[in-house]
């Protein structure tokens, strides 16, 4: 066990939030013992000051407590101005936020209007965009040339009493970064800690960190990475959360809610923008739910987990056998309804949902779901059995009564109001004894409400799945809710946490003022056109600053190159420049098809 690793994992057998410390944003206080603190970004262009203060006066009135928006240029950047006097004369106190990408003097000029600013450290400043290779002269001389531009940015800040966000996007690291460190997340950690480094030296701390990816694995993994080097350094800045791109609908809400909430049960975040391709205003009730989940919750009993086996700043699935299609090298099934003792059960065979219908007709071998201790009267007279397990199990030590034994599929179950911790540490004993039995992770939730229960789980779920732990899912709810929505929330959290890839991966900004075409109108026409492409993954993206960067892995982006024109690209490289608009979806398709990338839909099963 690496020193880090046992470090990070002080606070993993439990909830308990990390102790940021408290900063001010205008009248706002963020982090330390304050709520979480819920933003959003306008879409408005940005020298359209009444669009931009009336779609702020949305946001607020939903319940934002801040509001962003781009200044791509010093002229827009000084617009700033023009809003903040509207929204202050209207009574409107929330605190104000410019996003600068590439343009320090409009950082400059914005720190005179706003309460925040946003810069990203893979293109702040950054002096020579074509440069590779870097030596170790080469690379300190850039990062001393960084630190004259932030370092005067800082010096602007104090003297307005203005904070700084410093957001690292895992799509738009520098080729310096790069070189060194790769398109990691210690590249993107590195990255914020350049910048770290710099405000420290000239002592300023009203610092909030992000560190964004439309891959929530990375993305949950980078925040960890960050928070330990924090820790390393004597530091406890507080943490902005979001998925960047996550799209827009369902799936949007699930992907959004599976990388933020992924890091709250780690104890890590002070605010949160939940990022969706609709109207920003509807963000913010998502944002709601996401919160009401932490801001006063109950202190729990924790679970003793002195050393982590596993490595919380990587990937890597827990090895486990498989047992009739389950676990092993077979692709994670969602259990389709209540399973009844003495049933019978279908092998997986590459499903993506078991059918309860079926099983009994099918297989014909009887495989009762069981409790440990009903499963310990039986087993003698049984080939297989799914055995639900408890907290209480594994904290008596009774469920080391399995070892030996070949045929059965684990089911933790439990009722609490939260479970991620618990599942964890099960997860952990499994793995300290070595029993590979495959895992069906099963949560019985007593909301009506299908939008709590699309994020609630894809919480619950998401928070294991990002660290290979579970075989399977197992979404129980009130009748009211169909079991036909249970299997699509169920795949679609699957999908987000890059389990099992059922359908079209959509990679989707929530636009911004840089945007110059109707980026919801063509998100919706193209998932139209191309959501039956199971595994391929399409970036729809407003403009050069999310594209061609910030699709990170995409294998087709659809980017904004300019007012209704559109570049298209096969992974990062530029395959077609400046369509019309009107043209592009075709284009797109075509492009797609010279690549043998596309299937007809009646062609698929």
């Amino acid at each position: 066990m690496t020193e880090e690793k046992i470090k990070y994992c002080n606070n993993y057998g439990a909830y308990e939030p990390w102790q940021s410390r408290e900063i001010s944003i205008g009248t706002l206080k963020l982090g330390g013992n304050n709520p979480l603190r819920l933003q959003s970004m306008s879409s408005c262009a940005p020298m359209d000051t009444k669009a931009n203060v009336a779609q702020s006066i949305r946001i607020i009135e939903a319940g934002g407590e801040l509001v962003r928006f781009t200044a791509p240029t010093t002229k827009e950047a000084a617009n700033l101005e023009s809003i903040s006097k509207e929204l202050r004369a209207l009574g409107y106190t929330t605190p104000l936020v410019a996003d600068i990408h590439f343009n320090p003097l409009a950082a400059l000029t914005a720190a005179k209007y706003v309460e925040k600013v946003r810069v990203n450290p893979g293109n702040f400043a950054e002096g020579n965009k074509r440069k590779i290779n870097y030596t170790e002269e080469e690379y300190q001389q850039a990062l001393e040339e960084i630190e004259v531009k932030f370092a005067e940015l800082i010096n602007e800040c104090k003297s307005y009493h203005r904070a700084i966000r410093v957001g690292s996007n895992h799509g738009s690291l520098s080729q310096r970064i790069m070189d060194r460190y790769g398109d990691t997340p210690k590249g993107m950690v590195e990255a914020a800690m350049e910048f770290l480094s710099i405000a420290q030296k000239n002592d300023f701390n009203d610092i909030v960190l992000s560190m964004k990816s439309s891959n929530i694995r990375i993305m949950v993994q980078a925040y960890r990475l960050l928070a330990y080097r924090m820790r390393e350094e004597g530091m406890n800045f507080p943490l902005h959360l979001g998925v960047t791109e996550a799209g827009e609908g369902e799936d949007g809400r699930i992907k959004s809610a599976a990388g933020i909430g992924s890091l709250l049960e780690d104890g890590l975040g002070d605010t949160l923008r939940v990022s969706l391709t609709e109207e920003p205003e509807f963000e913010i009730p998502i944002a709601k739910i996401i919160a009401e989940r932490y801001n006063n919750r109950a202190t729990e009993e924790g679970f003793s987990i002195p050393e982590l086996p596993y490595n919380p700043f990587e990937f890597k699935k827990r090895i486990s056998k498989s047992v009739l299609g389950i676990g092993g090298k077979n692709e994670a099934p969602v259990i389709g309804l209540d399973w009844k003792f003495n049933t019978r059960y279908q092998a997986n065979e590459g499903k993506q949902i078991i059918p309860f219908n079926q099983w009994k007709e099918t297989y014909k071998e009887a495989v009762p779901y069981l409790t440990l201790n009903e499963y310990m009267m039986h087993k003698s007279i049984l080939k297989h059995a799914f055995v639900e397990l408890s907290s209480d199990d594994f904290t008596s030590g009774n469920y080391l009564q399995l070892q030996g034994d070949e045929n059965i599929i684990l089911v933790f179950k439990s009722d609490k109001a939260h479970c991620v911790h618990a599942y964890r540490y099960q997860f952990i004993q499994l793995i300290n004894h070595s029993l590979d039995y495959p895992v069906i992770l099963h949560r019985k939730y007593a909301s009506q409400n299908e939008e709590y229960l699309q994020i609630y789980a894809a919480i619950d779920f998401a928070s294991l799945f990002v660290d290979g732990l579970g075989d399977g899912i197992w979404i129980e709810s009130s009748p009211l809710i169909s079991q036909e929505r249970l299997n699509e929330i169920a795949l679609g959290i699957l999908q987000a946490s890059r389990v099992r890839i059922s359908k079209t991966d959509f990679i989707s900004c929530p636009s911004c003022g840089r945007t110059l075409y109707n980026i919801q109108e063509a998100t919706a026409l193209i998932r139209a056109k191309t959501s039956h492409l199971k595994g391929l993954k399409i970036a729809i993206m407003g403009c050069i600053v999310n594209g061609p960067g910030e699709m990170a892995d995409a294998d087709y982006g659809y980017v904004g190159a300019g007012i209704g024109k559109i570049n298209l690209y096969k992974g990062k490289e530029v395959i077609a420049k400046r369509i019309n608009e009107e043209d592009a979806l075709e284009r797109l398709i075509e492009l797609i098809k010279a690549n043998g990338d596309w299937q007809n839909p009646t062609d698929i099963n």
